[in-house]
């Protein structure tokens, strides 16, 4: 039944996606944290630069983001990203697109963290004499982080089905393969339920593991 399986490196396929996934989680992670403090932070430009690159990049498709990265920065500017082969060079710059797009996505979630913490927080951090890096990293942050784990797995099970966009510059993940293997088998039903099950085994545990943790981790006011 499973024959049209043979001569496809199935686990390969999905190795890259796993690899496309952490690696752009860990990266939208940081700069979405990054662009959090600024939309919160007390200088004006950085403000007016967080509102506008989140309103900006969340209302383009993630598509042109990743065609942008092939055919603007390597094939236009010819950056690399210190690769000289072209697979390499391709999947780095995947997980930039999708660090690019995601980390919008966790900016937004991670300030509706931020708006549940009680203001008088904060006051009472500055009253003592922290300043607003200190306010944010000991005691905003922290906090933050545990209301909204829920909203981030979300985010997270959002990046794992979106790195499938990856095939549009030959990234050789799973929708690659998928496509490659429905052009040559006559089995679209059987293999549509393969990849399906596939990302279902990627996404539901981390769905569970996440809930659970959210509500371990929560605060409870």
């Amino acid at each position: 039944m499973f024959d049209f399986l043979e001569g496809y490196d199935l686990w390969e396929a999905f190795w890259t996606t796993v690899q496309l996934t952490v690696l752009s989680a860990v990266g939208s992670l940081i700069w979405g944290t990054m662009l959090a403090a600024m939309r919160v932070g007390p200088v004006p430009l950085m403000r007016g630069f967080g509102t506008a690159y989140v309103n900006i990049v969340r209302n383009i498709p993630l598509t042109v983001i990743i065609l942008f990265t092939s055919l603007g920065l390597n094939q236009t500017f010819e950056v690399t990203l210190g690769s000289d082969q072209i697979n390499t060079t391709n999947f780095r710059l995947a997980v930039l697109g999708l660090i690019v797009y995601t980390s919008a996505f966790v900016c937004e979630a991670l300030r509706s963290g931020i708006n549940t913490v009680p203001v008088g927080q904060a006051e009472a951090a500055r009253a003592i004499g922290l300043n607003f890096t200190q306010v944010l990293t000991l005691v905003v942050l922290p906090q933050a982080f545990r209301s909204v784990v829920g909203p981030l797995a979300n985010v997270l099970i959002a990046l794992t089905k979106n790195t499938t966009v990856a095939a549009a510059i030959g990234v050789a993940e799973a929708a690659t393969l998928m496509k490659e293997m429905i052009e040559n088998e006559a089995q679209l039903v059987l293999i549509s339920a393969v990849f399906a099950f596939g990302f279902v085994c990627l996404t539901l545990p981390t769905g569970l593991i996440l809930g659970w943790v959210s509500k371990k981790v929560a605060v409870k006011r």
